[in-house]
């Protein structure tokens, strides 16, 4: 397996994830070696179509090089690993026309909140000499660009692998080294599909069910009468509008699926409370508390 420390890495998109991807690396890679009397030869270069970041993050020290859209391949040509933070359709169409910028024996990666395109569109993009390893960084900030990027956002986070057949062994464990040792405690390996389903109820039905509560206020003024509980439930709807149109989108069978199962739940309390059924109302609260806390102790395990 070769040394992280003395890899290049490239960061494509340098909005908040990647900006915290490269943050990462650099303080949790780079700096770490320098620190321990190491001589390291890793690099990062970044590319932005914005040229503010780009500059940003050459004052920041985060960055060993930036390059704007247009120059992106001459930046692949010298990437040992690619990270591409773009959405989930860009990261495909970014593929396909790059495929021949790519470094050979280089490794790259996605962050896409879905899974299931990949898994069938990858096979026929792929050169055979490079490899790319599906994932997805369960971590991030409600906030948007490089300013509200943070290394500190993955720290004892958890990070998804979807593993192909195509992937080798070497480079999943390299993979998995450097998710490690960016700060992350948990990796979880899955097939894309059940990705895409739980995560489709973990993460896109909550913003779902975040951006209809906020729909749903009469009166933008009912804040002021808030004492947390509003906030904590509609802290996600602060939403990037485009991004997660494409993701729900992209995954509306299973997040269909999950709507319509939480909407019996609605419908369920919505009659117990409109018929006074005190004992209904009160079985399924209970039941939700209990189920509730299982589900806490299944986190807190896997950690």
């Amino acid at each position: 397996m070769r040394d992280l420390k003395d890899l290049v890495y490239g960061i494509v998109g340098l909005g908040i994830m990647g900006g915290s991807l490269a943050k990462a690396i650099r303080r949790n890679v780079l700096d770490v070696a320098e620190e321990n009397g190491q001589s390291v030869e890793g690099r990062i270069l970044v590319c932005n179509r914005s040229t503010a970041c780009l500059s940003q993050a050459l004052a920041d020290g985060v960055a060993d090089e930036t390059f704007t859209s247009d120059k992106v391949q001459d930046m692949l040509k010298l990437c040992d690993f690619v990270f591409v933070c773009l959405y989930p359709h860009a990261t495909l169409d970014f593929m396909i026309a790059n495929r021949d910028a790519f470094k050979s024996g280089s490794v790259i990666t996605d962050i896409s909140g879905v899974k299931g395109i990949f898994e069938d569109s990858l096979p026929k993009i792929l050169r055979n000499d490079v490899d790319f390893i599906i994932g997805h960084p369960m971590a991030g900030g409600e906030k948007e660009g490089y300013a509200a990027s943070d290394a500190d956002f993955f720290i004892d986070h958890n990070y998804i692998l979807c593993p192909q057949q195509f992937n080798t062994s070497e480079h999943l464990e390299e993979m998995r080294s450097l998710i490690r040792a960016m700060g992350f405690s948990r990796i979880t390996e899955t097939s894309c599909s059940i990705h895409d389903y739980k995560i489709g109820f973990t993460s896109q039905l909550c913003h779902v069910i975040a951006s209809a509560l906020v729909q749903s206020a009469e009166d933008e003024q009912i804040t002021a009468f808030g004492g947390g509980s509003f906030e904590d439930l509609t802290r996600i709807a602060m939403i990037n509008a485009p991004l997660w149109t494409e993701l729900f989108i992209s995954n509306k069978e299973k997040l269909v699926t999950h709507i319509e199962n939480f909407e019996k739940v609605m419908e369920q309390l919505k009659t117990a409370i409109s018929t006074e059924d005190s004992e209904t109302l009160k079985s399924l609260l209970s039941e939700t508390r209990e189920k509730r806390l299982r589900m806490g102790s299944i986190r807190s395990k896997a950690k």
